[in-house]
């Protein structure tokens, strides 16, 4: 009987991982279809949305820097609850924010949360769940992300207030905290095994010597800086540089999102035919594409198609880059590896859209399209450097890493 509780008890837990994975997605692609009015009401720059992703990426880099230690001090459990209590409170603090400032503060504590969730729903998954159904997982991550515009869109347009958009987002966050500490008992990751003590810190420093890493942590800056700068951006570029009505401008940053749910999927479905390499290969040549179609593309038909044509090719490269991390590093070094490629990509998802408001303050929104074209350019070629670096180190007698 004790095996048929653990099953139903292992599906619970699957459910509800689903469903964090779709509400990790909601508040991250809000802010873009929001960011126009936040900066009317205020009376902002444009530069000054970077200061959303900053705070962001300070919160998250830190808590899921030391997601390891919170884990075992507080219990896998307690660590999603309070972290996703966090996300919801900083959207109701948004939605409740007097001044400008209140909304950076309050960014730094949708961070905290944010990569709480992540590193502890990963942890899980990683430990417990088969390969598919973290893919899958990453999907609904798109999903959430895929709904998140379409709820700020609806209450921009119907109700002509940002500040209901997070507050609705705020509290689909309480419900999913209220639902883990339901579980909280259930949650856990498997013990570390005594007989591999942990690395010591130089170790780390050595690890993040290693030229391989070096270049795999600028691929997965670059990766999610094109992420966030055109989820965050593509709004208020079609609805204020290209005359896009603002409901139409809302479906297509959804369609967005929705397009890295959906190439998600069939990517689970091809990999294993066509291999990692050649997938990713593709997938970064059909990033640079898309971007060129988008920027250049006009009817806005053809903007469109290009927005689809980046989710697409977005979709599988974070995925298959932390799938062929332990197969190019060794698993002994991939935590550590993995750890450090996922703070670069918030510190890129921050970095990016930041210089994008920067440089649309002075030379226009134009600029934006431009800027995410030169970073898929930088993609693509920081890629076939790893390709190379890993090959070269294949035919070698060893690896700096495992010597």
């Amino acid at each position: 009987m004790s095996g048929v509780h653990q099953q139903a008890s292992k599906r619970l837990l699957l459910v509800i991982a689903y469903i964090g994975f779709i509400s990790l997605g909601l508040p991250d692609s809000v802010a873009g279809v929001a960011w126009p009015s936040i900066r009317d009401t205020f009376d902002l720059h444009q530069r000054s949305f970077g200061l959303m992703f900053i705070g962001l990426g300070c919160g998250y880099c830190l808590s899921s820097f030391f997601g390891g230690k919170l884990t075992h001090a507080l219990g896998l459990g307690s660590l999603l609850w309070i972290s996703s209590g966090l996300v919801g409170v900083a959207m109701l603090g948004i939605a409740l924010s007097p001044a400008w400032v209140m909304i950076v503060v309050c960014s730094v504590v949708w961070g905290l949360g944010s990569g709480g969730i992540d590193t502890g729903l990963n942890s899980y998954a990683s430990n417990h769940f088969s390969a598919r159904h973290m893919n899958w997982m990453h999907a609904c991550y798109s999903l959430g992300a895929t709904f998140g515009p379409l709820m700020m869109t609806a209450t921009i347009v119907r109700a002509n207030s940002w500040r209901a958009g997070y507050g609705l987002v705020g509290l689909l966050l309480l419900v999913m905290a209220v639902l883990f500490l339901a579980t909280r008992n259930q949650w856990y990751v498997s013990p570390v095994d005594p007989q591999r003590p942990a690395r010591p810190a130089v170790r780390m420093i050595t690890i993040l010597r290693d030229p391989l890493v070096c270049l795999q942590i600028t691929l997965f800056s670059l990766y999610v800086g094109i992420e966030f700068t055109v989820g965050q951006w593509c709004y208020t570029l079609l609805s204020e540089s290209r005359g896009v009505r603002p409901d139409i401008a809302g479906i297509m940053v959804g369609s967005y999102y929705a397009s890295i749910g959906i190439g998600r999927i069939l990517a689970g479905i091809i990999a294993h035919r066509v291999g990692l390499d050649p997938l990713l290969r593709f997938s970064t040549g059909l990033v640079l594409f898309g971007t060129v179609l988008f920027a250049f593309g006009s009817p806005v038909e053809v903007s469109f198609v290009g927005l689809i044509i980046i989710g697409l090719g977005l979709a599988p490269i974070f995925p298959s880059l932390m799938t062929r991390t332990p197969q190019r590093l060794g698993v002994e070094y991939a935590s550590h590896a993995i750890g450090f490629q996922a703070s670069a990509g918030i510190i890129g998802g921050a970095a990016v859209p930041g210089l994008a408001g920067v440089l649309a303050e002075f030379q226009g929104l134009t600029i934006v399209s431009q800027l995410v074209i030169a970073a898929s350019v930088l993609m693509l070629m920081t890629h076939e450097l790893v390709i190379a670096v890993a090959s070269r180190r294949l035919s070698t007698a060893g690896s700096p890493l495992n010597s």
